[in-house]
């Protein structure tokens, strides 16, 4: 019953690994189509969903892995066998799944390698410490695998880095960001060697996983590579040309489309393991001891698993199929997987923007001695050399002055070469039997071509190697995760049985589900909080209007985190404090996003209409200066009783609340009037709450005779004085926020 539990429950968990694996994935052939606005969303699903489901539908992949790949299964009994495939399940699920959240690549591969290999070597130890035997964890395993995987993708991360700053580097010099003319008569050469590339790698890594494929059809190929690229870049230079000059199509775009059909193919046709490699291994394994058990009624534990040393049977298609829809269906509706794509998009868009890491020591140290050895060897070219390259690089291109949301992060050239340099890559490995990484191999290749490409400029670079860097920290911690994680369910499922199988499958897909759900309402809340479109905005009265929305949500973050920070202070609520200070950090965070377009508003407004630059800049000083406040109210209070001071005195409690319902009016007072647009009322809210100060003022005097006559904590004065002191902060910013809006819409009243 256990086992017959544990494959059904690996069945079903293998739907919940496909999901996440491919949501993380899908940055491997969906970075370049998306960054480069190729096609209309539908049109770049549609392609990756049709490489998806060819590659599914035939795949046969490296199903040995999970079998004999990591662990010499021979040394295993079933009852062994059989954990280690749900311990890998469970943590491969959860692995990803934390990747996913955080929207950061990584190797699906990778993680089920080091999976394997802890699972396995837990079950190891735990035989040799119940026998008591001599034998080496290190026997069970296959070492030499494990090493030669790794030493394959150290190699691939630098050889893709460095090959894509190359060939993206001498693409601009030919091409320039000006490429549109030239393309004209050298585009049919770059189609024909770029479809070249593509069509090679479709061959010899996508349709060589494909079963119908013979094998001496892939060998002939492998054994004449430069006479079937010969052949084959002739042939498609002319068909280029067919399509530039008949069809009047652009041979960027077919080259891009194509490109991420390769890969989605060979994503299919070669990661398909990554997803269903354990579960249906584990399916072999149990009808290999079920025979035996039913002829002879051998025991799981007593049985075992050399059988899973044969060749894999072949796949059902039905499999694949149900595999492949999957995976199509999860491209087109998870959201975390757009947020992993992003990550790839924002940390390789050409010119700047909002920047989702923050600068690190070792980020500011590459980029400080970078720019010193760039600069040493710029001087060892001569001056015309320098500026004839510098021209090549002169980056005037529409597309990169356009600040909409919905502009191209970087162009076509460039989506062109990370897609070819990365087929190519991939081609080689596999042609030299190297195992690489594809997340790896095309996440390096677009950093590389960034790079060369001048996109980490001096605006950006020491943030976009921040966040390199934090991706490549990702991959080390992979390795350690999956290995930790595997072992540790291993042993837990060994010792606790159904219960604790039943246990930690549940708790693997709550988690799912709970990270999914905060995933989406993160989303959503990002949507509500989206920055107002600086390229729309050129006139008086759009900003007028788009300043109140954003005046109204600020205004509700500050009102919500007031009355919590003084209900969670009087009732001493640390943890509940904590995560006010959290709250307020994003309000803040919220503000600088806003503070970070000025540059964007200040050249997009109408000449007309340069006042409202200057009303917008000291709109959001105001704001600043509220967050900034609230920010120091709710830390003050945490700090307060995070170091166990005594608690503020009753009176002090009462005086807080009563002050607190009277900022919760004025506060709700400006959300109705921002809300419904009725600025008429602003003349009334601060005629109304002009007594606010001197409420501030008179508890202030308040508190001064205490201390002249009660009071005896210097501790619980400094917080009462802190909080009271930043609320009329609050109060004098709001006031003159309102005075300001007041003036400028009376302004803008007169122009319209």
């Amino acid at each position: 019953t256990l086992y017959i539990a544990i494959l059904v429950i690996l069945l079903g968990l293998s739907i919940t690994g496909l999901i996440v694996g491919v949501s993380n994935d899908a940055v491997n052939f969906l970075t370049s189509a998306f960054g480069s606005k190729v096609a209309s969303l539908k049109v770049i699903f549609t392609v990756a969903s049709a490489g998806v489901l060819i590659g599914s539908a035939f795949s046969t992949g490296m199903m040995e892995i999970p079998r004999n790949g990591i662990f010499h299964p021979e040394l295993y009994y079933f009852d062994e066998v059989m954990i280690i495939f749900m311990a890998v399940i469970l943590a491969n699920i959860l692995l990803l799944d934390f990747f996913n959240s955080l929207g950061l690549p990584t190797s699906t591969s990778v993680s089920i390698v080091f999976e394997l290999l802890g699972a396995a070597a837990c079950l190891a130890f735990i035989r040799i410490y119940n026998q008591g035997s001599g034998a080496q964890v290190l026997d069970f395993l296959n070492t030499s695998k494990v090493t030669e995987i790794v030493v394959g993708i150290l190699l691939s991360v630098f050889i893709a880095f460095g090959l894509g700053a190359i060939i993206q580097y001498l693409s601009r010099l030919i091409f320039t960001f000006q490429y549109k003319r030239k393309i004209e008569y050298l585009g049919a050469l770059f189609g024909g060697g770029s479809l070249a590339a593509l069509s090679y790698f479709i061959v010899i890594e996508g349709l060589s996983s494909l079963s119908f494929v013979p094998a001496s059809t892939i060998d002939y190929i492998q054994g004449h590579t430069f006479l079937v690229l010969g052949i084959s870049f002739v042939f498609w230079t002319l068909v280029s040309q067919l399509i530039m000059s008949v069809f009047k199509r652009n041979i960027l775009k077919v080259i891009i489309l194509v490109g991420t059909f390769a890969l989605a193919l060979a994503f299919a046709g070669n990661d398909l393991v990554n997803f269903i490699g354990v579960p249906l291994a584990a399916k072999d394994a149990y009808d290999l001891w079920y025979e035996a058990f039913v002829q002879y009624g051998t025991l799981p534990s007593d049985f075992s698993m050399s059988g899973l040393n044969n060749p894999p049977p072949g796949t059902s298609f039905i499999y694949l199929l149900i595999a492949g829809v999957l995976m199509v269906l999860t491209l087109w509706f998870s959201k975390q997987a757009r947020s992993v794509i992003e990550t790839g998009v924002s940390l390789s868009r050409q010119g700047d923007g909002a920047e989702k890491y923050e600068p690190n020591n070792l980020s500011r140290y590459i980029v400080r001695y970078t720019i010193v050895l760039i600069n040493a060897v710029g001087f060892l070219f001569p001056k015309k050399v320098r500026l004839k390259i510098e021209k090549k690089f002169e980056n005037t291109e529409s597309i990169y002055n356009d600040k909409r949301a919905d502009a191209p992060a970087f162009d076509m050239i460039r989506a062109s070469v990370n897609l070819v340099v990365a087929a190519i890559l991939i081609s080689v490995g596999t042609g030299l039997k190297l195992p690489l990484s594809t997340t790896y191999v095309t996440f390096m290749v677009a950093m590389g071509s960034s790079l060369s490409d001048r996109a980490w400029d001096r605006e950006s670079a020491v943030y976009r190697v921040s966040g390199v860097l934090n991706v490549m920290a990702g991959w080390i911690a992979t390795a350690f995760i999956a290995f930790a994680g595997a072992a540790i369910f291993a042993a837990v499922l060994w010792f606790g049985g159904l219960a604790a199988l039943i246990i930690s499958s549940a708790l693997a897909v709550a988690m799912v589900v709970r990270s999914a759900i905060k995933h989406s309402k993160k989303r959503k809340e990002e949507e509500q909080n989206k920055r107002f479109n600086k390229q729309d905005i050129i006139s008086i009265s759009e900003i007028t209007f788009e300043t109140a929305d954003n005046i109204s949500k600020v205004i509700k973050g500050i009102k919500k985190r007031y009355g919590k920070a003084v209900d969670h202070l009087a009732y001493y609520d640390l943890a509940k404090l904590k995560k006010d200070t959290k709250k307020a950090e994003d309000l803040q965070q919220r503000v600088e996003d806003l503070k970070d377009d000025v540059f964007y508003l200040v050249k997009s407004v109408e000449d007309s209409s340069v006042q409202a630059s200057q009303f917008y800049i000291l709109l959001l000083d105001y704001l600043d200066n509220m967050v900034e406040a609230i920010d120091k109210i709710t830390r003050s209070a945490y700090k307060h009783v995070n170091n166990n001071h005594k608690q503020l005195k009753f009176n002090q409690i009462r005086d807080l609340k009563q002050l607190g319902s009277e900022m919760r009016f004025l506060f709700e007072d400006i959300i109705e009037t921002f809300d419904n647009q009725s600025f008429e009322n602003i003349d009334r809210i601060i005629t109304d709450k002009s007594f606010l100060l001197d409420d501030v003022s008179s508890l202030i005097q308040k508190q001064i005779m205490r201390i002249r006559s009660t009071e005896s904590s210097k501790k619980n004065s400094k917080l009462y004085f802190r909080l009271l002191l930043e609320t009329k902060d609050i109060v004098t910013s709001t006031m003159d926020l309102l005075h300001l809006f007041q003036d400028y819409y009376s302004e803008a009243q007169k122009e319209l």
